[in-house]
């Protein structure tokens, strides 16, 4: 590979260090020109990552962290900001790839003017498409760059994905591990509380993410992704519960045929898929030992269990900005779940009569449409907790 001009946002998380990891295995500095790194509270960190990677610029997105990270940086030769600015200057920036990692809506701004700009975009960042999938798609189509998604379901589906036979396409099939409480009964998982439910069975995450994992919301934003990512109707997108998390995603075609992709649980690999397109890097993962995996199973997702699968549906099918409704009450309800004000299952509770409540609110114009309806699914659904 040529070197790629490159800017990590959400650099100190999960899905950051990760990719400075692949960085490092695909020749560091010389494939990659780290244009900005970006973070939110952990500055230490974040300085020390610009310093050690070489990058032009660091952003806190806190704004009161700011004098923290120049002091940080002090001598290095790397360039402070901070704030909305501060990451959308950096989205800005002559890059040819952005890794949008930031967690949630705090995500959305930049990675929209990364798009605009033509960056090609390794899409780590649910809540883009989720709650602003109609405007994506667009910059990224005016801007000429490409999405590439890193979740590794999108991946999957993106690599086995026949651009040239879509007439084909007659769905796809996004792999859920069903998390802890995938043999739970309804009963039970009315008393679990956040530390049962952040232990996930296979994946290594953080807690928030853990949480919506077991409850299976994670795959309903991810339903509603595929959706705008492949161009799907409703109809085209179906979740199959495959406890083991070895396949990770799979493509039906009209011929009968399913093509999947598998790998280790490792998130580097759909990283360094995205970093190295249309081409595929060497990386030190692990590799599959199919005489040892014994079974693959799959079962049906019960959406009495997990009711947000059927949210999914009635988001996607009423369209408009139900996505973000969904995302930002579903937020609250997870904090207020993770608080200990409200049971494991009142979130989706919370989520369904806050959606309800905004069914009339219809495509976004603009990405400030996008924030009015998240903020108002977020007042809406605080006031219901407190209630």
């Amino acid at each position: 590979m040529s070197t790629r001009r490159i800017a990590i946002f959400g650099a100190t998380g999960s899905i950051g260090v990760n990719t400075l990891d692949v960085i490092e295995q695909l020749g560091g500095r010389d494939t990659f020109e780290l244009t900005a790194l970006t973070g939110n509270a952990n500055i230490e960190a974040l300085a020390r990552k610009a310093i050690d990677h070489g990058a032009a610029m660091a952003v806190t997105a806190d704004e009161t962290r700011y004098k923290a990270l120049k002091d940080a940086l002090s001598g290095s030769g790397v360039t402070p900001a901070a704030g909305t600015s501060g990451l959308c200057e950096a989205a800005r920036m002559d890059n040819d790839m952005v890794m949008a990692a930031i967690v949630g809506t705090a995500g959305l701004k930049p990675t929209l003017e990364a798009a605009s700009a033509g960056a090609d975009i390794a899409l780590a960042n649910k809540e883009c498409l989720v709650s602003a999938g109609p405007l994506f798609i667009k910059a990224i189509a005016e801007g000429g760059g490409t999405m590439i998604p890193v979740d590794s379901e999108h991946s999957a589906i993106f690599q086995v994905f026949e651009e040239n036979q879509r007439r084909a396409l007659e769905r796809v099939i996004i792999t859920a591990s069903g998390g802890p409480f995938r043999t739970k009964s309804l009963e039970e998982m009315r008393h679990v509380d956040a530390a049962t439910a952040r232990a996930h069975p296979n994946w290594s995450m953080g807690l928030k993410i853990s949480i919506d994992s077991a409850s299976m919301f994670n795959k309903a934003l991810e339903m509603i992704e595929a959706m705008h990512l492949f161009g799907l109707s409703p109809e085209q997108v179906e979740v199959i519960v495959h406890p083991q998390s070895i396949i990770h995603s799979m493509v039906g075609y009209a011929d009968g045929s399913v093509l999947a992709q598998l790998g280790a649980p490792d998130m580097r690999t759909a990283i360094g898929y995205a970093l190295a397109y249309p081409g595929r890097p060497v990386l030190s993962v692990e590799r599959l030992d199919f005489a040892k995996l014994a079974r693959l199973d799959f079962e049906a997702p019960d959406e009495t269990r997990f009711p947000a699968l059927r949210l999914a549906r009635v988001a996607m099918d009423r369209g408009g900005l139900q996505g973000a409704v969904l995302n930002g009450a579903k937020e609250v309800a997870l904090e207020a779940f993770i608080a200990g004000r409200c049971g494991f299952l009142e979130m989706a509770e919370i989520t369904e009569t806050v959606m309800d409540g905004l069914s009339h609110l219809r495509d976004a114009t603009n990405i400030d449409d996008v924030f009015a309806a998240d903020q108002e699914a977020r007042r809406r659904a605080t006031a219901l907790v407190k209630g």
